[in-house]
């Protein structure tokens, strides 16, 4: 069957590099795809937002399967679109993605449902807003409502701070929540659905800040790796209970039917699992290091969930570990510059089971040069998590190009 993969990212690369290894595919098209998805796909040069021309393009060269990305065309409507021209995707509607781009909608579908969450309080005014920061006890957590693309949580740890927060976010006349600090170690949960069924991928954790030690200020993900230890099978067994399946039934009950990745950012809190946010695609950087670890036919399990034919069934995975250490450029997740010329890419996948995928990189006079924040995810598997990280770590030092900044202990929580 054809392909499309809609998005230019890192998780887009990894998406494109497993659907590659299916029998079932014969054709992989990426709008507008990167350098690394060029190697094993067709770039197409339309933008993730261009819906139109995206659902032109779909019907003339007779796609069978699109696979969305990015949560921008999601929250957009890119899937009512295709789906009303009878096109299969793979990805939740314009309501269904309110679980990601409203978290306010979210929050109350939480509340609603019983959804173990943290408390929280909605605001429109600023005024209102500081008056209850300046009553309440620090910490707080302070969200924008809409997408900000995995920075839009800042923790304070002072009223002051708090104070500043709130004047940025809401310069705009944003709407922000300000939500009870939850203490425990954060997990990312992710799990295929066509609205009904559930096949749950395997637990990883990600790396939110930009500094070792989970320090600095958040970014889209700095790393991560699979399987999360924090998660054992009791607590996978809860978090399927009490929050995957109760959000897939409440979406269903509010006739909005959810059919794509639902990631749930989990706090493990004295070993129950509380929400902290819900995603409405695959996660960047979970994505690589858990399809690194997939052992099945991903192009037929997303056709089986994008036809409203998944069967709930354990999905087989290796016995193994898998590491991504994501390569920024210097400056992330702040203003950064372009341009830089990388290197060493060849001599890192030269390693045994390293893949190195491409998030923010472009082609220029013939050299592949930085074009984003997040430019790398070098992702290694091994045996345990030790051999994986270390095999990651090694390809990364063999990579180069000017502000490289990187962390260093991206799995060390799970070892």
């Amino acid at each position: 069957m054809k392909v499309l993969v809609i998005g230019s990212g890192g998780r887009e690369h990894a998406l494109v590099w497993k659907l590659k290894q299916s029998p079932l595919v014969k054709k992989i098209y990426a709008a507008p795809g990167n350098p690394g998805t060029a190697a094993i796909a067709e770039n197409v040069p339309i933008d993730s937002l261009d819906a139109g021309r995206l659902k032109d393009f779909a019907l003339k060269n007779k796609i069978d399967l699109t696979i969305v990305g990015p949560e921008a065309p999601l929250a957009l409507g890119l899937c009512d679109l295709f789906r009303t021209n009878k096109l299969a995707v793979f990805g939740p509607s314009k309501k269904a993605a309110q679980l990601e781009a409203s978290k306010v909608f979210a929050k109350s579908l939480m509340v609603k449902y019983d959804i173990p969450t943290a408390d929280y309080r909605a605001f429109d005014a600023l005024d209102e807003a500081v008056r209850h920061v300046k009553q309440g006890k620090p910490p707080f957590v302070i969200k924008a409502d809409g997408l900000a693309g995995g920075k839009g949580v800042i923790i304070c740890k002072e009223t002051d701070e708090a104070v500043v927060a709130l004047n940025a976010m809401m310069s705009g006349a944003g709407r922000v929540l300000i939500e009870e600090f939850l203490e425990g170690e954060e997990a990312s949960f992710l799990a295929i659905t066509d609205g009904r069924a559930i096949a749950p991928l395997a637990p990883a954790q990600d790396h939110k800040t930009i500094f070792d030690g989970d320090k600095g200020p958040n970014t889209g993900g700095m790393g991560a790796y699979s399987p999360a230890r924090i998660v054992t099978p009791a607590i996978e067994k809860e978090i399927m209970q009490t929050i995957i399946r109760p959000v897939v039934d409440a979406l269903q009950s509010e006739y909005i039917p959810f059919c794509g990745v639902i990631y749930a950012g989990l706090m493990i809190v004295n070993g129950r699992p509380k929400t902290l946010e819900f995603n409405a695609r695959f996660g960047d950087p979970e994505t690589q290091p858990i399809l690194m670890r997939l052992d099945e036919d991903l192009a037929g399990l997303l056709l089986l969930a994008a036809q409203g034919r998944l069967r709930e069934r354990p999905l087989r995975w290796k016995d193994n570990a898998s590491a991504c250490v994501v390569m920024a450029s210097e400056g992330y997740p702040g203003e950064y510059t372009k341009g830089a010329e990388i290197t060493g890419i060849k001599e890192a996948e030269a390693e045994e089971n390293v893949k190195v995928f491409h998030a923010g990189t472009a082609m220029k006079d013939g050299k592949l040069v930085t074009a984003g924040g997040r430019v790398l995810g070098v992702t290694a598997q091994g045996h345990g998590l030790r051999e994986a990280v270390d095999a990651a770590y090694k390809a990364v030092e063999k990579i180069h190009f000017k502000g490289a900044q990187f962390r260093r202990d991206i799995g060390k929580k799970g070892l």
